[in-house]
C-alpha cells in the first residue's frame, strides 16, 4: 500500500488538498500499478515554530 505524506506549512485550503489527493493518487497509481484504495495520503499543517531547516526555526525568519 502506498503511503504518501505531506509535511507543509498551514494555509492550504480544502479545495487545494482535494485536488492534490486526486492527482497524486492518480499518478502513484499509474506509476505504481495499483488500485486508488490501497493509496493513502495524510496532510500534515506543521507550524512554523515547530519546523526548522540549518539551525534555524521558520518561525524566526
Amino acid at each position: 500500500m502506498p503511503h504518501i505524506r505531506i509535511d507543509w506549512f498551514p494555509g492550504r485550503t480544502t479545495q487545494q488538498k482535494r485536488e492534490l489527493a486526486e492527482v497524486l493518487t492518480r499518478e502513484i497509481c499509474r506509476i505504481g500499478k495499483c488500485a486508488p484504495e490501497s493509496v493513502g495520503i495524510v496532510f500534515a499543517d506543521v507550524d512554523t515554530e515547530n519546523w526548522a531547516r540549518a539551525g534555524k526555526l521558520f518561525a524566526d525568519d
